[in-house]
Protein backbone atom coordinates (compact mmCIF):
# COMPACT_ATOMS: atom_id res chain seq x y z
CA UNK A 1 0.00 0.00 0.00
CA UNK A 2 1.20 3.48 -0.85
CA UNK A 3 2.52 5.79 1.86
CA UNK A 4 2.50 8.87 -0.38
CA UNK A 5 0.70 12.01 0.79
CA UNK A 6 -2.14 13.65 -1.16
CA UNK A 7 -0.91 17.25 -0.73
CA UNK A 8 1.63 19.48 1.02
CA UNK A 9 -0.73 22.39 1.60
CA UNK A 10 -4.50 21.94 1.60
CA UNK A 11 -5.14 25.62 0.88
CA UNK A 12 -6.40 25.85 -2.68
CA UNK A 13 -5.17 23.99 -5.76
CA UNK A 14 -1.72 22.41 -5.61
CA UNK A 15 0.15 21.27 -8.73
CA UNK A 16 2.89 18.66 -8.55
CA UNK A 17 5.80 19.20 -10.97
CA UNK A 18 8.43 16.77 -12.22
CA UNK A 19 10.59 16.21 -15.29
CA UNK A 20 11.99 13.32 -17.30
CA UNK A 21 15.07 13.07 -19.49
CA UNK A 22 17.44 15.31 -17.59
CA UNK A 23 20.39 12.89 -17.83
CA UNK A 24 19.88 11.89 -21.46
CA UNK A 25 22.26 12.43 -24.36
CA UNK A 26 19.43 12.87 -26.87
CA UNK A 27 15.90 14.18 -27.01
CA UNK A 28 14.09 16.90 -25.09
CA UNK A 29 13.62 17.32 -21.39
CA UNK A 30 9.92 16.86 -20.62
CA UNK A 31 8.00 18.19 -17.62
CA UNK A 32 4.49 17.64 -16.35
CA UNK A 33 2.23 19.53 -13.96
CA UNK A 34 -0.63 17.64 -12.29
CA UNK A 35 -3.42 18.84 -10.01
CA UNK A 36 -5.13 15.95 -8.20
CA UNK A 37 -8.24 15.99 -6.02
CA UNK A 38 -7.32 16.61 -2.37
CA UNK A 39 -8.78 13.28 -1.30
CA UNK A 40 -6.87 11.38 -4.00
CA UNK A 41 -5.41 8.02 -3.06
CA UNK A 42 -3.92 5.22 -5.13
CA UNK A 43 -2.37 2.07 -3.64
CA UNK A 44 0.26 1.67 -6.40
CA UNK A 45 1.08 5.19 -7.58
CA UNK A 46 4.77 5.87 -6.97
CA UNK A 47 7.87 7.40 -8.52
CA UNK A 48 7.89 6.38 -12.21
CA UNK A 49 11.38 4.88 -11.82
CA UNK A 50 9.96 2.32 -9.35
CA UNK A 51 7.37 1.06 -11.85
CA UNK A 52 7.57 -1.12 -14.94
CA UNK A 53 6.39 0.00 -18.39
CA UNK A 54 2.96 -1.62 -18.14
CA UNK A 55 2.30 -0.11 -14.69
CA UNK A 56 3.32 3.35 -15.91
CA UNK A 57 0.96 3.22 -18.91
CA UNK A 58 -1.93 1.95 -16.79
CA UNK A 59 -1.35 4.71 -14.23
CA UNK A 60 -1.02 7.32 -16.98
CA UNK A 61 -4.59 6.58 -18.09
CA UNK A 62 -5.87 6.65 -14.51
CA UNK A 63 -4.09 9.93 -13.71
CA UNK A 64 -5.45 11.63 -16.83
CA UNK A 65 -8.97 10.40 -15.97
CA UNK A 66 -9.02 11.59 -12.34
CA UNK A 67 -6.76 14.68 -12.39
CA UNK A 68 -8.48 18.03 -11.97
CA UNK A 69 -5.95 19.34 -14.48
CA UNK A 70 -2.67 18.28 -16.09
CA UNK A 71 -0.25 19.46 -18.76
CA UNK A 72 2.98 18.27 -20.36
CA UNK A 73 5.67 20.44 -21.97
CA UNK A 74 9.06 19.86 -23.55
CA UNK A 75 12.26 21.81 -24.22
CA UNK A 76 14.35 20.58 -27.15
CA UNK A 77 18.02 19.64 -27.33
CA UNK A 78 19.26 22.86 -29.03
CA UNK A 79 17.67 24.93 -26.26
CA UNK A 80 19.19 22.64 -23.61
CA UNK A 81 22.60 23.27 -25.21
CA UNK A 82 21.94 27.00 -25.26
CA UNK A 83 20.68 27.60 -21.70
CA UNK A 84 21.85 24.40 -19.83
CA UNK A 85 19.86 21.41 -18.60
CA UNK A 86 18.84 22.89 -15.25
CA UNK A 87 17.31 26.02 -16.79
CA UNK A 88 15.74 23.91 -19.55
CA UNK A 89 14.13 21.61 -16.96
CA UNK A 90 12.68 24.59 -15.10
CA UNK A 91 11.52 26.17 -18.37
CA UNK A 92 9.66 22.96 -19.25
CA UNK A 93 8.02 22.98 -15.80
CA UNK A 94 7.00 26.64 -16.21
CA UNK A 95 5.57 25.88 -19.66
CA UNK A 96 3.56 22.98 -18.21
CA UNK A 97 2.12 25.31 -15.55
CA UNK A 98 1.33 27.87 -18.29
CA UNK A 99 -0.76 25.23 -20.07
CA UNK A 100 -2.92 24.34 -17.06
CA UNK A 101 -6.52 25.47 -17.42
CA UNK A 102 -6.73 26.13 -13.65
CA UNK A 103 -4.16 28.39 -12.04
CA UNK A 104 -2.69 26.58 -9.02
CA UNK A 105 -2.28 28.30 -5.66
CA UNK A 106 0.89 26.36 -4.84
CA UNK A 107 3.53 24.39 -6.76
CA UNK A 108 5.09 21.25 -5.30
CA UNK A 109 8.37 20.70 -7.14
CA UNK A 110 10.49 17.56 -7.25
CA UNK A 111 14.12 18.36 -6.40
CA UNK A 112 16.07 20.80 -4.28
CA UNK A 113 15.91 24.01 -6.34
CA UNK A 114 13.57 25.85 -8.68
CA UNK A 115 13.31 29.24 -10.35
CA UNK A 116 10.15 30.85 -8.97
CA UNK A 117 7.09 30.89 -11.18
CA UNK A 118 5.53 34.38 -11.22
CA UNK A 119 2.97 34.95 -8.45
CA UNK A 120 2.67 31.29 -7.38
CA UNK A 121 4.56 30.14 -4.26
CA UNK A 122 6.43 26.84 -4.48
CA UNK A 123 7.99 24.21 -2.23
CA UNK A 124 10.87 21.99 -3.35
CA UNK A 125 10.77 18.39 -2.13
CA UNK A 126 13.85 16.19 -2.50
CA UNK A 127 12.71 12.80 -3.84
CA UNK A 128 9.22 14.29 -3.95
CA UNK A 129 8.08 11.71 -6.50
CA UNK A 130 8.25 9.09 -3.73
CA UNK A 131 6.53 11.32 -1.14
CA UNK A 132 3.58 13.08 -2.80
CA UNK A 133 0.97 11.73 -5.19
CA UNK A 134 0.90 14.86 -7.37
CA UNK A 135 4.66 14.76 -8.00
CA UNK A 136 4.56 10.99 -8.62
CA UNK A 137 1.72 11.56 -11.10
CA UNK A 138 3.74 14.29 -12.84
CA UNK A 139 6.75 11.96 -13.03
CA UNK A 140 4.63 9.28 -14.73
CA UNK A 141 3.10 11.67 -17.28
CA UNK A 142 6.49 13.19 -18.11
CA UNK A 143 8.15 9.76 -18.43
CA UNK A 144 5.44 8.12 -20.56
CA UNK A 145 5.14 11.16 -22.84
CA UNK A 146 8.90 11.28 -23.32
CA UNK A 147 9.26 7.51 -23.87
CA UNK A 148 6.57 7.65 -26.57
CA UNK A 149 8.31 10.60 -28.22
CA UNK A 150 11.70 8.82 -28.19
CA UNK A 151 10.10 5.75 -29.80
CA UNK A 152 8.89 7.97 -32.65
CA UNK A 153 12.33 9.55 -33.02
CA UNK A 154 13.85 6.05 -33.03
CA UNK A 155 12.03 5.34 -36.30
CA UNK A 156 14.01 8.22 -37.86
CA UNK A 157 17.32 7.07 -36.35
CA UNK A 158 17.03 3.34 -35.49
CA UNK A 159 20.79 2.92 -35.07
CA UNK A 160 20.77 4.57 -31.60
CA UNK A 161 18.24 2.23 -29.96
CA UNK A 162 16.16 5.06 -28.51
CA UNK A 163 13.08 2.83 -28.31
CA UNK A 164 15.05 0.85 -25.69
CA UNK A 165 17.26 3.47 -24.01
CA UNK A 166 15.07 6.61 -24.42
CA UNK A 167 18.22 8.61 -25.17
CA UNK A 168 19.98 7.74 -21.92
CA UNK A 169 23.75 7.07 -22.05
CA UNK A 170 23.69 3.29 -22.31
CA UNK A 171 26.67 1.45 -23.79
CA UNK A 172 24.59 0.77 -26.92
CA UNK A 173 23.78 4.46 -27.33
CA UNK A 174 27.33 5.69 -26.68
CA UNK A 175 28.80 3.20 -29.16
CA UNK A 176 26.24 4.24 -31.80
CA UNK A 177 27.33 7.88 -31.34
CA UNK A 178 30.95 6.85 -31.92
CA UNK A 179 29.95 4.96 -35.08
CA UNK A 180 27.33 7.30 -36.55
CA UNK A 181 27.98 10.69 -34.96
CA UNK A 182 25.37 13.04 -33.52
CA UNK A 183 21.87 13.78 -34.82
CA UNK A 184 19.86 17.00 -34.56
CA UNK A 185 18.23 15.47 -31.47
CA UNK A 186 21.50 15.02 -29.56
CA UNK A 187 22.63 17.45 -26.90
CA UNK A 188 25.96 18.69 -28.22
CA UNK A 189 27.15 20.03 -24.85
CA UNK A 190 26.82 16.64 -23.09
CA UNK A 191 30.00 14.55 -22.81
CA UNK A 192 29.87 11.07 -24.30
CA UNK A 193 32.11 8.73 -22.33
CA UNK A 194 32.81 5.26 -23.65
CA UNK A 195 34.03 2.86 -20.98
Amino acid sequence: MSTLLPYFSNLGLEAGLDEAGRGCLAGPVVAAAVILPQDFYHPYLNDSKQLNVKQRWTLKQEIENVALDFAVAEVDAPTIDQINIYKASVRAMHQAVNQLKHKPDHLLVDGNRFISYPLIPHTCIVKGDSKFFSIAAASILAKTYRDELMEKLASEHPEYGWQRNAGYPTIEHRRAILSHGLTQYHRKTFRVQIK
